[in-house]
């Protein structure tokens, strides 16, 4: 498995989760619609700067996102 794909299932359901599209998700953190979605296809990883970004606007570790750990706190 590729970290694409790793980031891609935790990307999409972390923003369903919440009840964000991918325009509303660019409208509050700046980043384009079509990287968010390619990041979300597995087409894309995103960089650091970007895993940062959403991270915090999640309020998740960045290590759940890349599915290091089941607990999204794990680094606060």
């Amino acid at each position: 498995m590729s970290w694409g794909d790793v980031v891609k299932n935790n990307l999409k359901l972390l923003r369903k989760s919440r009840g964000y599209t991918q325009v509303q998700l660019q409208m509050k953190t700046g980043i384009e619609q079509a990287l968010l979605s390619k990041f979300e296809n597995g087409e894309r990883v995103p960089p650091t700067e970007t895993l940062v970004l959403l991270a915090e606007f999640y309020g998740v570790s960045i290590d759940y996102i890349l599915c290091r750990t089941d607990n999204p706190d794990v680094n606060k």
